[in-house]
This record gives C-alpha cells, structure tokens and sequence, in this order.
C-alpha cells in the first residue's frame, strides 16, 4: 500500500466545440496528483521523479503561479488568504508532470483543504500558449463558475463564462471546462482519469504508454488550431493580461447563457 496521498490518474481529453464551427479532438495524457506536503518525501522516495531537477518525471515550482521557483504551498496559501479563504490543512495538485524536462500545462488545478481536511477552495491555473498565466480563486461551496478573464486561444472570444465541472480525486477525477456566451454553451472540454498508486513502476509504465506527451500535447494544440484556421475561423487579437494575477470568484450559480 503507498504511503502517499500522491498518485497517477491515466486519461482521456477532450475538446467539442460547438458553434461557429464544430469542432472535436480526443487525446490520452497522465496527470499526477501531487500534495505539496509530499514533494520531498517523493524525491527521496523516487528514482523515475525529480523535484527542481532533472528526471524522468519532475516537478519545478517555477513552472506554476508566478514563475519565482518559490514554494508552491506557501504561494497558494497567500492567495487563499488574500481571498478570506480558510486554509492549513493539504493543497494537491493536478497537473502533467515534466517529462524529460519539458512540460506544458494549460491548466492545473489545485484542490486546497482546511486544517480539518475539508476542502475550501480550488484555485484553477491556466497558461495559454503565448506563456502567460492567470489564476482563478472559487471557494468550495456551490457550483464553480467565473466570466473570462484571461486570453486563452485565439479563436475564443473575451466575452464568455466558464462553468467548472469538478469531481475531487479519489479512485477517479474528473476536470470539466463549459465555456459559453451569451447564447448557449460553446465549448466544453474535460479530463477523467482513475487512480494508479504511486511508484517508479507507475511512473516508467505511464511514460511508457505516453512517450512524447509534452512534445504531443503542444503539436496537438497547433494541430487542431491549423484545422480550426482552416475552417474559417477568424483570430482575435490578444488584449494585455489582467494586472493581478489571480481573480477570486465567490461559488455562485451561473446560467448556462453565462450570466
């Protein structure tokens, strides 16, 4: 029996747009969850992972949130508490780990407990492919939802909603993204994958199964743009990125017309 809370969650994206133009895409990837309390008990325990160094499979805080290579617990607490959001107790990350030192996560999600264990936030990071990033804060009560703040793809308009469809991990986890405007759903992605505990068996299969993820993810991505391009739709200009870099969302109930 593993002794972490960590642990592999194999899986399927996917991507449906569905107006102007439809559009589908399906793809397998791994994503670690990774407790923050846990990354160096992980290093020393691993030999296929690495923390801040390089590995197999790695993990590098400056990959996320402000790029400083500061310690991610403590910048995810101070958000937690610049929003008036209970914290102390486990902060576990969703994201696909370094792959042979090349990693690029579109968005991360971290799941942020109380000191009791009960979960109080999730703090949703996303990076879109120019290499910024923007973060949203929404406290754990009630359905998870936001208006747009960041620019994402450069066939999605500013003026849209997110409606975020989450199931903590478990034996399973599962991440969905509703994006709609004013008139109805445009796009919906998601994540589901089930839990494979963690070790350097785990590790070597999962890569293994998926060799060239990082490379793949990010050829998938200008792959499927080309193809959109190609259908005719139009590119939006990319606006400035918000000045703070993290917006904080208190649950509420969007309508599915994103109001």
């Amino acid at each position: 029996m593993t002794p972490f809370a960590s642990g592999i969650y194999p899986g399927v994206v996917t991507h449906t747009r569905v107006k102007p133009r439809a559009h589908r895409l399906r793809y397998r990837i791994f994503m670690l969850l990774l407790d923050l309390d846990e990354i160096s008990a992980l290093d020393r325990g691993l030999r296929l992972f690495a923390h801040n160094r390089f590995a197999l499979t790695g993990f590098h805080e400056a990959d996320h949130l402000n790029g400083s290579g500061a310690d991610l617990k403590a910048q995810v607490e101070a958000h937690l508490a610049a929003a008036g959001v209970a914290h102390g107790g486990a902060v576990r990350m969703l994201a696909m780990p370094r792959i042979l030192g090349g990693v690029f996560n579109p968005l991360t999600v971290y799941f942020c407990h109380r000191r009791d264990g009960i979960l109080s936030a999730i703090l949703y990071e996303v990076t879109n492919t120019f290499g910024e990033r923007h973060s949203y804060v929404i406290d754990a009560g009630g359905r998870q939802g936001c208006d747009k703040a960041f620019f994402v793809s450069p066939f999605m308009d500013m003026e849209l909603s997110y409606v975020f469809r989450i199931a903590p991990p478990g034996e399973r986890v599962s991440v969905g993204v509703d994006v709609y405007d004013a008139d109805g759903l445009v796009l919906a992605t998601a994540f589901g994958g089930r839990r494979v505990e963690l070790s350097d068996r785990a590790l070597f299969r999962a890569w293994r199964d998926h060799p060239l993820m990082t490379l793949g993810v990010m050829a998938a991505i200008h792959w499927e743009a080309l193809k959109i391009w190609r259908k005719g739709e139009r590119v939006r200009r990319r606006p400035a990125p918000p000045a703070a870099p993290v917006t904080v969302v208190r649950a509420r109930n969007p309508s599915p017309a994103g109001g």
